[in-house]
């Protein structure tokens, strides 16, 4: 039985992150999922699709879809299309965004420090295994109920 339960802080945390990241948005005059689209791609360069993004971060494919349009438009990405495969869209953040994209990982990193203040790094070594171990669960529970 786990002490606490989990997904009952999960609003405080989404509320928090929120905050942290809500200043860039504004600075910025972009969207929430913009600014999460940008940070994944940053955050996570092997993942460079938006098929990556919608079944890693479970966002839906209109969203994300609508979201890169717009980051498009605005010069903040490109697309970039291999040889080989002219279907499948690689994401590239355009030098426009680093700005953007540096002031986010701030946040990010702020919303880190809120949340772990006062914590022993060996705790949260135990506290990232035990998380990724979660994650792994569940993502192999729901691939295998579809």
């Amino acid at each position: 039985m786990i002490p606490t339960n989990l997904w009952e802080h999960q609003n405080e945390m989404k509320a928090l992150y929120s905050k942290c990241v809500g200043g860039v948005c504004r600075k910025y005059g972009i969207a929430r999922i913009e600014l999460d689209i940008l940070l994944f791609l940053a955050n996570n360069p092997a993942y460079d699709t938006a098929t990556d993004i919608v079944e890693i971060r479970y966002l839906t494919k209109s969203q994300v879809s609508s979201a890169i349009k717009h980051m498009e438009g605005c010069g903040y990405l490109c697309k970039e299309y291999s040889e080989d495969n002219h279907k499948t869209a690689h994401l590239h953040i355009c030098d426009i965004a680093a700005g953007i994209v540096a002031d986010g990982r701030a946040a990010q990193r702020r919303f880190f420090e809120i949340m772990t203040e006062g914590i022993p790094q060996s705790e949260l070594a135990a506290m990232k295994r035990c998380i990724n171990r979660i994650s792994e669960n569940i993502n192999c529970y729901l691939k295998n109920r579809d």
